[in-house]
């Protein structure tokens, strides 16, 4: 690819990850990062699988800051991958996604590294929003 369509979508999915990052998410980019953060993960963290597509920008996004926001219970870590962008950081990610299909966007709570609840796209899209959050705090009372 070239540089000037590499740099066209940096630009472009800059305001998709600052809004997570704004919501203290924590961006993982490389593979390394990924599994220095697994590796050394105790707790439970909600993983977001970022994208571009709308879905993500108009439900899972909201969803996952709504949720940490206004919930007693939450996650002791929030990280996110943003997949088709940081794509080795996101396949290192899924690996750790045992048992479930590579999904874009999803939502993953682990507890240490291991899945424990999870949300694929098909969750996601064309579901109300406010049925996404409740997936996601019934996962927290449960789980954080």
């Amino acid at each position: 690819m070239s540089m000037a369509y590499e740099e066209y979508m940096r630009q472009l999915v800059k305001p998709m990850r600052q809004e997570l990052a704004q919501a203290g998410f924590k961006e993982l980019t490389t593979a390394e990062e990924v599994e220095e953060f697994v590796g050394s993960a105790e707790g439970t963290t909600l993983v977001v699988v970022n994208s571009v597509c709308g879905c993500a920008a108009g439900l899972a996004r909201p969803a996952a800051t709504q949720s940490t926001m206004n919930n007693d219970k939450t996650p002791d870590q929030l990280v996110t991958v943003f997949a088709g962008q940081d794509k080795e950081a996101t396949a290192k990610m899924r690996e750790y996604f045992e048992g479930y299909e590579p999904s874009s966007p999803s939502m993953a709570l682990l507890k240490g590294n291991k899945v424990v609840h999870f949300i694929p796209r098909e969750e996601i899209e064309d579901h109300d929003i406010s049925d996404i959050i409740s997936n996601l705090t019934t996962a927290f009372n449960e789980h954080c």
